[in-house]
């Protein structure tokens, strides 16, 4: 299993989370961190240009978490969560 390591801007973003969808956002991180793959429903894929070491999942249609693993420490960095013109400005 991985550890969980949020960003700052994870934090801040996670606050406006309304409670249903912290909950959804809670159940893809568990899978996550113990290393499951998402379901397809989920659109999990990497990310491209200058977010070429993250993932990007879609907890809800318009509600995406951008995550990275690192294999090496064992660790889930949460990076960003939001819809896609809050987190691709």
């Amino acid at each position: 299993m991985y550890s969980i390591f949020r960003t700052v801007s994870f934090k801040k973003q996670y606050k406006k989370l309304s409670v249903s969808d912290k909950e959804l956002l809670k159940e893809i991180i568990i899978l996550l961190a113990q290393n499951t793959e998402l379901e397809e429903k989920y659109k999990d894929h990497k990310l491209t240009g200058n977010f070429k070491d993250l993932r990007e999942c879609h907890v809800k249609p318009d509600l995406l978490l951008i995550y990275k693993i690192n294999n090496d420490i064992l660790e889930l960095a949460l990076v960003q969560v939001g819809n896609h013109n809050s987190l691709f400005k």
